[in-house]
């Protein structure tokens, strides 16, 4: 049940913005009530609310129910790589099609966008009756194809072929007829006149459905699992929790994290802090008297060990699908987890029945990063970096196990339902 919804959550979230307006829609069905970042925050306890930057990023907040003592914080990202259409982006092709223009966005499997039904989705910028205002779209059918070279014109394919994102990674739109119709296209979808568009951030999402397969259906696959399977289980897990009552329950979406998270609506932000600080003030709490008994949980996925690579991963340190939620620790810092943070977390975890296992990488393999200690330097507080194990993270079809949906929302419930107390000598209690 968990993973269908989960796969109707990533079908429905093409990209960022649409991520956000998801969220959102599951938000206020729930009573969380939309702040506006130039009104005053009237805030009430047992109350919850959320604001929005730039359509793309998004924090949700539920008051305790006495005063705010500590932040209990799950942050992912709603962005994944994919490829991001220029501003002038219909382009002839041998005089006989039109191709559109695009670049990459973030560090794709490029090989995997090739020869799938594809589609544009994201945002346009319209002028209606004098006022500038964004309308999200999504073009819901299989609209362009980036078409692989035959194997008779490229004898290297199978060998290794390295490809070129200006000339191997531009989609096919249409016959040479077609030029000139994009746009009128896309805000047809959108619901608006074609002249009224005067900006757009238009991405290309894959259009393959989400899948249920395997022996006993142990996996699932689907675009975007990286990191809307955080994103939607962090979500469902403060849905799921019970009231707190001092602590202030928190999750965020950040955009831009698959190119650094160094963006107004970015983990690199000051936007968090803002939010964070303009609820302590709404409180009468001093932010910085709390972060020593706050923890954030940052939530992006983690690679399986592969059941045709297994040299590829740490031998001691290699996760598996359906294995329970993912504690990543590296030594140079791109993730944010200490012992501190570690022990916390698998003492929550332990307490709910949620089975962890640990990742680190191959010491001779630089590997990723992710959100955590970027936004800590924003933020110190004791933060964990989680994810469920994953294949093939960063194409355009990704897999994972279903028990892990579950897993990631029974931990984050568990996290979000726990309040950290800190005695003068440093001693935790959970």
């Amino acid at each position: 049940m968990y993973t269908k919804q989960l796969l109707s959550f990533i079908e429905n979230s093409p990209t960022a913005y649409q991520t956000v307006d998801s969220a959102a829609k599951i938000l206020e069905e729930q009573g969380f009530i939309r702040l506006g970042a130039q009104q005053a925050w009237e805030l009430v306890p047992n109350q919850g609310y959320y604001t929005v930057q730039n359509g793309t990023s998004i924090i949700a907040f539920r008051m305790p129910a006495g005063k705010v003592a500590s932040l209990m914080l799950a942050a992912s990202h709603s962005d994944s790589p994919t490829f991001k259409l220029k501003a002038i982006c219909e382009a002839d092709a041998c005089g006989d099609y039109v191709k559109l223009n695009t670049e990459r966005y973030g560090g794709m499997i490029m090989s995997t966008w090739l020869d799938k039904p594809l589609s544009v989705a994201g945002r346009l910028v319209v002028k209606q009756d004098g006022a500038i205002k964004t309308v999200n779209v999504k073009v819901d059918r299989d609209l362009v194809l980036i078409p692989n070279v035959a194997i008779h014109q490229n004898r290297k394919h199978n060998d290794g072929f390295a490809f070129n994102a200006q000339t191997d990674m531009m989609p096919l739109y249409g016959m040479a007829s077609a030029k000139g119709s994009l746009m009128a296209t896309v805000a047809e979808a959108a619901g608006v006149d074609a002249e009224s568009v005067i900006g757009s951030d238009l991405y290309l999402y894959n259009r393959t459905p989400g899948s249920i397969w395997g022996a006993e259906n142990a996996f699932f696959s689907a675009p975007r699992i990286d990191n809307l399977m955080c994103a939607y289980g962090t979500l469902m897990g403060l849905l799921g929790a019970k009231q707190a009552e001092n602590a202030l329950q928190i999750w965020a979406c950040f955009d831009n994290e698959e190119t650094g998270s160094r963006t107004k609506q970015g983990a690199g932000a000051l936007w968090m802090r803002d939010v964070l600080e303009r609820v302590c003030e709404a409180s009468g709490v001093d932010l910085r008297r709390i972060l020593p008994t706050s923890m954030m949980l940052s939530a992006d996925n983690a690679h399986a060990k592969h059941p045709n690579h297994p040299e590829l991963s740490d031998a001691q340190n290699a996760p598996r699908m359906g294995g329970g939620v993912v504690i990543k620790a590296n030594a140079s810092q791109s993730y944010a987890t200490d012992g501190i943070s570690c022990a916390l977390f698998s003492e929550m975890c332990k307490r709910e029945g949620v089975p962890t296992q640990n990742f680190a990488n191959r010491s001779d393999s630089p590997g990723g990063s992710t959100l955590g200690s970027i936004a800590d330097t924003l933020l110190p507080i004791n933060t964990v970096d989680i994810g469920m194990a994953q294949l093939a993270m960063h194409s355009s079809y990704e897999t994972a196990a279903c028990a892990d949906t579950e897993h990631v929302i029974n931990a984050s419930r568990a996290f979000f339902e726990t309040e950290i107390r800190l005695d003068v000598q440093g001693n935790y209690t959970i």
